[in-house]
């Protein structure tokens, strides 16, 4: 969820304040001599000016412009529009780096960099996700995609040197910024990137099928969420939360009533409007930007992660609206083997314990990202970039898709006796199940690591922790003698019950490793911090998710369960392009807790989570059905040779 443009002296102190995501946006990935070198050249051959653009019912926005020196031709306009900062401020003052990657500085842009309304240095008054309006019969109406017009059209008319045309890029939330942006775009804008961009936030970050995502939204609005009542250079004080430990604060911290009580203090006002909407209600529906991604008539280029732990609902989303609601335009999506924002500040070769061969970040970055810019922006080079540029985990390939998803075969694998999965549908008559007794109050840990936060790597992380607990239920293949991909959504579709009459439902997809790890596994290369933890028999989570049972049927109206009564759970677990491998197993965990990456249900049905007292926290005996009658299964897309 946050980004913010590399400033080596602001990236020290902007991680301290959002330390929790790792995440201060450090672009760059280094593929120039050294960072002083790049600064160096572009202090040298950038003129950076600041000026305020006023919108069109008299806001003025903070916009910094880095133009080039030379002045033997004219440049493209490439536009950030950001609510985490255009740091440094002052004439002269500048960013180490202006573009997505070093390469844009070289080729010659002209940068622009724009706190958005109410954020850091511009005026006006800031709202998270800001509606958006389709019909404007009102001409003070004002969004996203207003300011975004009209920004452009300031520059268009006022930035000397410019050659008419406008690019707009941006990570993570600043994703969401350039998404309404294409929206009724104007004329000049001739190429957009939406990456990880939040869709809607009900679902990206801080809920998964309604279960909230508990350190993601509290740290991240401890500081991000304090009010900003004058224009201001500084971010709010870093949150302090006195351990670097998320398992033990989240469960000291008990009822999520608690937050406001102990450290909120009702100031921080998107928490105080999160809890009063626990539900898909207007309030939430107004923030989601999919059903207006119409009259685009821009290049679109959507770029997410496979392993992204926040936006991952998010680009995948808004390329098949972009798809769905303007036809005839560019639309391709671009899909890594990257957590959030990998593909600008790592060079794509690792994450966690795993190794994915080579530099993936810098291939995108050469070969995708720059040419598609240049083709827009500066008629330069062949138009030759796919519908889909995937890249296919477990296989460690690049892979181009005519159409996303691709053509599949659709398969079901089932849940069998004795930990079995297989794609034979169940034939036992009588209700056979599983059982586990799930406990609030010990949470199933989401990973091994300590962390106050979300992890980056958490994603790929090792699961046989998870497999050994009582309440974690396990079923897998056989060994395969063959590879399996698998690529599109993949759906759970789960019957269980529970003794209680509100529950929790999480699915892992593991890839399972060979003992011996010398078994046609060549792109698996343990990281080096982790030669030592005997990595033979890795359990590899590939995709996971998690549905809060009380919107099994309705996001808008939740119910509880009758209990003991089987009941059918079905959900999206997102899109996958994985290959288990020959001599792998594929894996399928079901648990009820993933503490703290989602807060802990009470397990007995109450209106509001976020008003449970601590007696509504109870036990309960999870159970998962398998028999004819009850058959639970993961429906995957099979890809065919």
């Amino acid at each position: 969820m946050v980004s913010i443009h590399k400033s080596t002296s602001f990236k020290g102190r902007i991680i301290s304040i959002l330390s929790f995501l790792l995440l201060a946006f450090l672009l760059g990935s280094g593929n120039y001599a050294s960072q002083e070198d790049h600064a160096a050249y572009v202090r040298k051959n950038y003129t950076k000016y600041e000026h305020y653009i006023p919108m069109r019912d008299g806001v003025r926005l903070f916009t910094a412009v880095y133009v080039p020196n030379d002045q033997t031709q004219k440049y493209p306009i490439l536009m950030f529009r950001t609510p985490y900062s255009v740091y440094p401020y002052g004439a002269n003052n500048y960013k180490e780096q202006l573009g997505p990657s070093e390469h844009f500085d070289h080729e010659g842009y002209i940068f622009v960099f724009q706190d958005v309304r109410g954020r850091l240095m511009s005026e006006g008054h800031f709202v998270n996700m800001t509606p958006h309006k389709d019909n404007k019969t009102d001409e003070t109406h004002i969004d996203e995609s207003t300011d975004t017009y009209d920004t452009v059209e300031w520059c268009i008319k006022n930035i000397a040197r410019n050659n008419g045309r406008v690019g707009q890029w941006g990570i993570s939330y600043p994703g969401f910024y350039t998404a309404a942006g294409m929206i009724d775009s104007h004329p000049a804008l001739k190429a957009v990137s939406p990456q990880a961009p939040i869709a809607d936030w009900f679902w990206d970050d801080f809920h998964h099928h309604g279960a909230f995502f508990l350190p993601h939204a509290f740290n991240f609005l401890s500081v991000f969420g304090k009010p900003r009542p004058d224009p201001s250079t500084e971010f709010p004080d870093q949150f302090d939360h006195g351990t670097p430990d998320g398992y033990k604060f989240f469960l000291e911290l008990g009822p999520l009533k608690n937050a406001n009580e102990r450290y909120f203090k009702g100031e921080i006002d998107f928490w105080n409007k999160t809890v009063e909407h626990p539900n898909y209600d207007d309030f939430w529906k107004m923030r989601n930007i999919l059903p207006h991604l119409k009259n685009i008539k821009c290049a679109v280029m959507t770029v997410g992660g496979w392993f992204d732990a926040e936006d991952l609902y998010g680009p995948l989303k808004i390329y098949q609206h972009a798809e769905k609601n303007n036809p005839g335009i560019f639309n391709m999506l671009v899909m890594g083997p990257w957590a959030h924002g990998h593909w600008n500040f790592t060079d794509g070769q690792k994450l966690g314990s795993i190794d994915f061969g080579f530099k993936t970040s810098r291939y995108y970055q050469e070969h995708i990202q720059l040419p598609f810019f240049n083709h827009y922006l500066k008629n330069k080079g062949e138009h030759n970039l796919p519908e889909a540029y995937v890249f296919e985990t477990g296989a460690n390939r690049w892979r181009t898709f005519e159409t996303w998803p691709p053509r599949l075969e659709e398969r079901n694998l089932y849940c069998h006796a004795k930990e079995k999965l297989a794609f034979c549908e169940p034939q036992t008559q009588e209700d056979v199940f599983d059982e586990y007794i799930s406990d609030p109050a010990k949470p199933v840990p989401y990973t091994e690591d300590i962390a106050i936060g979300m992890t980056q790597a958490y994603m790929t992380d090792d699961q046989r922790f998870a497999a050994r607990r009582p309440d974690v239920l396990v079923y897998q293949t056989d060994i395969l003698d063959e590879d399996l991909t698998i690529a599109g959504p993949i759906m759970a579709e789960l019957w269980v019950s529970t003794s209680g009459t509100a529950s929790d439902w999480i699915v892992k997809i593991v890839d399972v490793f060979p003992d011996d790890l010398g078994l046609d596994v060549p792109w698996f290369r343990p990281s080096k911090e982790s030669a030592d933890k005997g990595l033979e028999g890795y359990h590899m989570m590939v995709r996971s998710e998690v549905i809060r049972g009380r919107f099994r049927n309705s996001y808008e109206n939740p119910e509880p369960f009758e209990p003991d009564k089987p009941t059918k759970v079905s959900f999206e677990l997102q899109d996958i392009c994985h290959t288990f491998k020959r001599g792998h197993r594929f894996q399928v965990q079901i648990q009820s807790t993933w503490f703290p990456l989602v807060d802990r249900n009470p397990q007995k049905y109450v209106p509001n989570i976020f008003r449970a007292e601590e007696d509504d926290f109870i036990k309960t005996t999870q159970r998962l059905y398998r028999s004819k009658a009850h058959p639970t299964h993961i429906k995957i897309g099979v890809l065919k040779k």
